[in-house]
């Protein structure tokens, strides 16, 4: 959690509340940490935490989204940021995909 709120706090980010989702709620195996934040203006944002070893393509791009649309379902709110923080190689496509959705997408790759 550390790690995540450094990382936040590098791009401006400011949360006044973290809370780490479920993802049994959701039903998703994936190894990913869910995240639901307040910032100071009282907005929601979403944010997703992934490490993996092999690159993210566009079929895990999709796969992120439809976790989303469930996160606000289970969570039943609208949320105004959906930020990903990756640790990984990215496909072109899938960085185009999420930006046209409209996610913030944060490179922690050294």
């Amino acid at each position: 959690m550390k790690e995540l709120v450094n990382i936040l706090l590098k791009k401006n980010l400011i949360y006044k509340s973290l809370v780490e989702i479920d993802k049994k709620s959701l039903n998703c195996r994936k190894k990913i940490d869910i995240y639901e934040g307040v910032d100071t203006n009282s907005y929601y944002a979403s944010i997703f935490y992934l490490v993996q070893k092999s690159r993210f393509l566009r079929k895990n791009a999709d796969e992120l989204e439809q976790i989303f649309e469930k996160l606000k379902v289970v969570q039943d709110h609208n949320y105004k940021k959906k930020i990903l923080i990756y640790k990984m190689p990215l496909c072109n496509k899938a960085k185009q995909l999420m930006k046209e959705n409209n996610w913030m997408l944060i490179n922690v790759t050294l």
